[in-house]
Formats: C-alpha cells, sequence, structure tokens
C-alpha cells in the first residue's frame, strides 16, 4: 500500500508519561500524473493503515486520556479526496476504542469474508488444549457475556485476569481502574452479525495488560459502514456511548511481532516471541522476557480456531522494549518471514517445513512474495539490501533450452 514501506527502524518504547509520537501521512499519488489525490494521517506511524475498499482507506489516531490510557480512533478515508462541496465528507469515524494499560492499536488490516468459503488451501484444526492463542468472543449471546458489553476487552477476558496475584494498587492500577468503570456502560455493544459475505473484518494488534502488543482485536465491518457517506463523528451513536467494543480478541502470550494474511484472507499468520509459562504483568510499563525463538500462529478467521501446529525456525534477539516489527507473507502454497538471525524463512503451508533459510548480512525486515510468480520472493535487510530469490524448479525451467518454433525448424531445413 502507498505509504507503508518496510519499517527498519525499531519503534519507540513506551515511557509512564508517554510522550506524543509524530503522525505519519499516506500520500497517493497515481502512477502517471503523480500527482497528489490525498493526505491520510496516522499518529503513531506503525498503525500503518491498509485498503477497506478499492476507494477508501483506514487511518488511525491515538488519543491520550491519562498517563497509561488512551483512545485510538479509526478513520475511514475516501482515497480521492477531489470533492469541492463542502457537504460530500471525504472522512468519517469508523470505530473508537479504548486502551489500557498503555496499550495502542497497531498494524491495522483488513480481511474480506467473501472469500472464506472458497479457501485455497484447508489447514487442520490443532490438537485440543494445545492451543498458543486464547480466542474470546466478545459478542457471544452466553450469561456471563452479555449482559455488560463494557470497555475492549471485558467479560471474555476476566478469566485471564482472575487467576492473577491481588498487588497493592498502584497509581497505574486504580487509573486502569478508573478507566474500566468510565467504559462500563458507555461502549457500544458489537452488532449480532454473522460472517456474512459482504462483511470485512478489521484485524489488529492491542493489548490489556501491558504496552507490548499481545493481543490480536477483531471487528467487524458491515457493508453500511464501508462509505463515507452518512452521518459523521460518530453522529448516529447515543450519547453515551463514547467507546466500541471488539467482537473478538486472541491472546497469544507473547509479544507480537508480525502479521499477514492468506490470499484467500481466510487465514492469519502471526509472528510472536513467546513469555515464560505462567507470567503475570504486575506492571504494564515492565511486561515479562520474551523468547528469542519465534512461533509462527495460524488462526482461522472463519471458526476463530488455531490451526496446525506453529512454525518455528526463526529467531530475535531483542529485547522486549526495543522490538520492531518483521513483515511476513503468504502464498498458495508457501509463507515467508524475516527474522533477526540475518535470514529470511520458506515454509510450506501444507507440511509445515521449513523450505528454505535466505542469507543477508543483518537482519531481515520484510519479504514479499510476487503475486504472479509464487516462486518468487524479495527479501528486504539492514544491510541495505533488497534480494531476489527464485526456487531452483523455476530457475531450471527458465535455463533451460526452449525449443525451435516448427515453421523455424522447416524453413531452415529448405535453405
Amino acid at each position: 500500500m502507498p505509504g507503508s514501506a518496510p519499517h527498519l527502524d525499531p519503534p519507540p518504547s513506551l515511557q509512564p508519561r508517554l510522550p506524543p509520537t509524530p503522525p505519519r501521512p499516506i500520500l497517493l499519488l497515481p502512477p502517471d500524473t503523480f500527482a497528489l489525490l490525498s493526505r491520510v494521517r496516522n499518529k503513531p506511524y506503525d498503525v500503518f493503515g491498509c485498503w477497506l475498499t478499492d476507494t477508501s482507506l483506514i487511518s488511525g489516531n491515538l488519543h491520550r486520556i491519562g498517563d497509561i490510557t488512551s483512545c485510538s480512533v479509526l478513520w475511514l478515508n475516501n482515497a480521492f479526496q477531489d470533492v469541492e462541496s463542502e457537504n460530500v465528507n471525504v472522512v468519517k469515524r469508523l470505530f473508537k476504542i479504548q486502551n489500557l494499560n498503555a496499550s495502542t492499536i497497531r498494524t491495522v488490516m483488513v480481511a474480506d469474508c467473501s472469500r472464506f468459503d472458497s479457501p485455497e488451501l484447508l489447514l487442520d484444526a490443532g490438537a485440543p488444549g494445545a492451543d498458543h492463542g486464547r480466542v474470546f468472543d466478545l459478542s457471544s449471546d452466553s450469561k456471563d457475556q452479555a449482559v455488560d458489553p463494557g470497555p475492549a476487552r471485558t467479560k471474555g477476558l476476566r478469566r485471564l485476569l482472575e487467576g492473577r496475584a491481588q498487588l497493592q494498587p498502584s497509581e497505574c492500577a486504580l487509573e486502569t481502574k478508573a478507566a474500566e468503570l468510565l467504559a462500563r456502560g458507555h461502549t457500544k455493544a458489537p452488532e449480532r452479525s454473522t460472517a456474512a459475505a459482504g462483511n470485512k473484518l478489521l484485524i489488529f494488534t492491542t493489548g490489556c495488560f501491558t504496552y507490548s502488543p499481545h493481543q490480536i482485536g477483531i471487528k467487524q465491518i458491515l457493508p453500511h459502514q464501508m462509505t463515507t457517506a452518512g452521518p459523521v463523528l460518530g453522529e448516529g451513536r447515543a450519547s453515551d456511548a463514547f467507546f466500541d467494543a471488539l467482537d473478538h480478541v486472541i491472546d497469544v502470550h507473547g509479544h507480537i511481532i508480525g502479521m499477514g494474511l492468506s490470499p484467500d484472507n481466510r487465514y492469519l499468520y502471526v509472528n510472536s516471541r513467546a513469555w515464560p509459562s505462567g507470567s503475570v504483568v504486575a506492571d504494564p510499563m515492565q511486561p515479562p522476557p520474551i523468547a528469542e525463538e519465534i512461533d509462527l500462529l495460524v488462526f482461522d478467521l472463519k471458526t476463530m480456531r488455531e490451526v496446525k501446529r506453529a512454525l518455528r525456525a526463526h529467531r530475535a534477539y531483542t529485547p522486549n522494549d526495543e522490538c520492531f516489527f518483521i513483515f511476513l507473507d503468504v502464498s498458495r502454497d508457501f509463507v515467508a518471514s524475516g527474522a533477526e538471525d540475518r535470514h529470511g524463512y520458506i515454509w510450506d503451508r501444507h507440511y509445515s517445513t521449513c523450505l528454505a533459510k535466505l542469507r543477508h548480512q543483518d537482519v531481515v525486515n520484510s519479504v514479499a512474495f510476487s503475486p504472479q510468480e509464487q516462486e518468487l520472493l524479495l527479501t528486504a535487510s539492514d544491510d541495505a539490501t533488497i534480494k531476489a530469490w527464485r526456487s531452483p524448479r523455476t530457475v531450471r525451467a527458465h535455463q533451460a533450452p526452449r525449443p525451435r518454433p516448427f515453421f523455424s525448424w522447416l524453413a531452415s531445413q529448405r535453405r
């Protein structure tokens, strides 16, 4: 997407007073004339933003409420902002989500539900009890979840909190409690809807225990929300509904450092560095230590279950307060990811086996398959190089001598 170049520098770690981070604009430039079509601002920059439709983009802004409390507003932007009339919307507020314990919304992407029923590859569900990520349905009609939608993380996540040690309340804990009380009864519940063909899923990294991204938030976007027409700035909602609740939350119990969708949009692949088993976040500004080994987790967005087993081989070494995003990509048959061990990696999606290690001289930040040929991969690295890799099979196919056309051979015989 224009404006989302590979991120080579680690994002700044959050401090207790959370200094403001400068927004990074997304510029849309048509390739023929290079005239500026629109300017969309993201704050912080690692929201990245994404396309919702062919003519609209999603961006995000962060607003501070307290030292460790904030809210993220996600905006729908018209990509072609050449409207002269002041009565025509070019931007519209989509969702407003509360952030607790210094967390923020980052890495926004969209999955198209209409493609779920014709997947290019069906993956097997993982063994019961072996899930790395716990999926909470916050829009369930069950009695223990439908009474009070609360803030964006409410009932479905309380099971995580109940087992945690009872500590003396600190200033941070008191602020978080006050924020939860503020949001209780002032959060718009998720609209009841199945993953219908016209719907899309808004996916992003978030959290509720600490600033490091350790959860994946999922919010349905219904067809009537996919246009900038209509009420602006949330005029269509009740005046006391400050925030929007999420539909699902996936807790990976680790630091999320990358996400990518399969071509059919059904499967979400997540790079995560795990927290120690049984670890407790006592201070939101001090997340648990993270593993050097990266787990590549896979979630089925239709069933909201973890599938297959985690893919492993790649490693990362920066501590949790210096972690940066490592982009991954998924093709019909393969998964690729960068790593901090100076290699890019390729796995087989069918058999979960590592097929190749692609060497660089420094951290590999980003990988991308060719949309026309899945056995052609680009890797970008901190060694200031971008390398193109082909599979041995396609190399042999390109190097094989091509047979002469029959008519050319017949003409040469007559000479």
